[in-house]
């Protein structure tokens, strides 16, 4: 397998809930990039209301626009599963129909809050909004240009050690399994992502 090739985590959370991140490193701008740019970062990081685990598979969706490459990597706890790229599709599928559900509800909030200027002060719920449309249409976007990738499924002993641990509710576990989770993959945050 290519060693630059994108990887992302199908992994279930403590919920037992499927769950989707990618490895990427925490992007920083370039020095030369725009002040449209640098912008846009500053309003994401103080108007994203997002929980982690929420915002951590939406910038998953959007990074996929970013993939050139044809396959990406699926790392999942799940070995002895056959269907694993039948229910990878399925979880797509249904995130997609979400997310355009969401973007639909969203674009007719935008122009309701934009009445709200009239108040004095910032007009932060159309910001808010605002920023949450863009955000989830690049994820439906995202997850159209992930769905049409080829997927190189490869099951982790460490997630699958940690998906059992959750499916039997073995607490007392938890820390120590997403402790050797975020070292093994140079991972960080897996914590707010997986369990609480």
């Amino acid at each position: 397998m290519p060693a630059m090739m994108p990887t992302f985590f199908f992994v279930k959370d403590w919920k037992h809930e499927d769950r989707l991140f990618s490895a990427h490193p925490s992007s920083t701008l370039p020095k030369d990039s725009s002040w449209v740019k640098k912008a846009w970062d500053i309003a994401k990081k103080k108007l994203m209301i997002l929980p982690q685990r929420t915002l951590r598979q939406e910038q998953a969706f959007a990074l996929a626009m970013k993939i050139a490459e044809s396959e990406v990597r699926v790392l999942h706890g799940h070995a002895d599963d056959k269907w694993i790229n039948a229910r990878f599709h399925y979880f797509l599928h249904k995130k997609r129909t979400q997310r355009l559900f969401i973007v639909v509800g969203e674009a007719l909030l935008v122009p309701l809050t934009g009445f709200l200027v009239w108040l004095p002060g910032p007009n932060v719920a159309f910001y808010a909004v605002a920023l949450l449309l863009i955000t989830h249409w690049l994820s439906f976007r995202g997850i159209r240009r992930l769905l049409k990738k080829d997927h190189a499924y490869e099951a982790s002993p460490l997630l699958e050690e940690w998906e059992r641990a959750a499916a039997e509710k073995r607490e007392e576990d938890f820390p120590g399994l997403l402790e050797r989770i975020e070292q093994a993959f140079d991972l960080e945050g897996v914590r707010k992502i997986l369990y609480k």
